[in-house]
């Protein structure tokens, strides 16, 4: 699979859901044609029951879910259609990561599985750790990661 050319460049609220190819990152076990939604309890922060599900157009980001994400196992990478409405993921846009260049969206609506991505790189073991101890560092100054 590869990542997406720099052509596809959607921003803000959008309803042309089948322009972009989307991935989700996650350590679930999933098939074709489930369904992602919100409800569930949310892999950062406090683990709240999250609102929104999160998708990216970027498979470094999706690999970060799937590396960063709550659970046991090999984490996984999804490509997901959404079903509804998407907008940019205020947890990173323009407070981390101006102007979106992660591609990082959120919804309140399902995201369906249309396939999974078998082969993809993770980042490299240190790269890893210090993203985990920044995260760690964040929930120990009480710092919520998740913006409702």
């Amino acid at each position: 699979m590869q990542s997406n050319s720099s052509e596809d460049k959607p921003t803000k609220a959008t309803n042309n859901l089948n322009a972009q190819l989307y991935y989700h990152g996650t350590k679930a076990s999933l098939k074709q044609g489930d369904l992602i939604e919100p409800g569930y309890n949310s892999n950062y922060g406090m683990r709240k029951k999250a609102p929104y599900v999160y998708l990216t157009a970027t498979l470094d980001a999706a690999v970060w879910g799937a590396e960063l994400a709550v659970g046991e196992g090999a984490g996984r990478i999804y490509i997901v259609q959404p079903t509804g409405p998407i907008e940019d993921d205020p947890n990173l846009t323009d407070k981390k990561f101006p102007g979106n260049p992660t591609k990082s969206y959120r919804t309140k609506h399902a995201l369906r599985v249309t396939g999974e991505v078998a082969e993809w790189q993770g980042h490299a073991p240190e790269q890893l750790q210090a993203m985990k101890d920044h995260l760690a560092r964040l929930k120990e100054q009480g710092i919520e990661a998740i913006e409702d």
